[in-house]
């Protein structure tokens, strides 16, 4: 049974949403927030039974995932779910990694919302279609990751595993000792082998492909 719930979320309006959120889906709860990291961990501190806490990702002092961790270390109980406008591979799968329960989208219509949240007492984990989605493709990738890797000549290895640590062009050209615009053309070459479209989406093929 749902009693305590812990919101983080910078904007007033988004706030109000969810403790709207929050009340019609458990209408006795009852519900503490904060608008930034620092003010979360301090709270939380001062609080226990924390039964479940939306997590907003992008805040004015860094990722809400630093409040995931902590919540998953020290009150494993309590039922993290993401509230959030991002459905990139790059906001997902760090929060899930740091222990988040649920991946809901805030453009979704509060009623979807509110569904969701009913189902986590029936042991549904509280995820948006498009985020669930996206998870089955994750799971299926590795087959077509194997073919892509086998697909990529040793020198394109080499250019991923650099760019996919953040290094720029010129970086990765000067590592290599090769000119940027060679550089340039292996990234393009890359990423139409790997069906990617951006660093980000690289960087993480690179890893589980374990090029970093």
């Amino acid at each position: 049974m749902m009693k305590t719930a812990f919101i983080l979320e910078d904007t007033p309006e988004s706030q109000l949403w969810l403790s709207e959120v929050l009340q019609q889906s458990f209408p006795d709860i009852q519900i503490h927030a904060a608008n930034h990291i620092a003010q979360a961990l301090t709270a939380l501190n001062h609080l226990s039974a924390i039964d479940i806490a939306l997590i907003d990702l992008s805040l004015p002092d860094g990722s809400g995932v630093a409040v995931i961790e902590w919540l998953n270390r020290h009150s494993p109980q309590t039922i993290c779910v993401v509230a959030s406008i991002f459905d990139d591979d790059s906001h997902i799968f760090p929060a899930l990694r740091a222990g988040a329960h649920g991946y809901l989208l805030k453009d979704q219509p509060q009623t979807a919302i509110v569904q969701a949240l009913n189902g986590i007492v029936t042991g549904q984990p509280p995820l948006s279609p498009a985020i669930a989605r996206k998870l089955l493709r994750h799971f299926h990738e590795p087959y077509v990751e194997a073919t892509a890797q086998g697909a990529l000549t040793e020198r394109e290895k080499e250019v991923l595993s650099i760019i996919a640590k953040g290094m720029t062009m010129a970086e990765t050209a000067n590592i290599l000792g090769l000119k940027r615009n060679t550089v340039a053309g292996y990234v393009k070459e890359i990423y139409r082998k790997l069906n990617v479209s951006s660093r980000a989406e690289a960087a993480i093929t690179a890893q589980r492909m374990g090029l970093i």
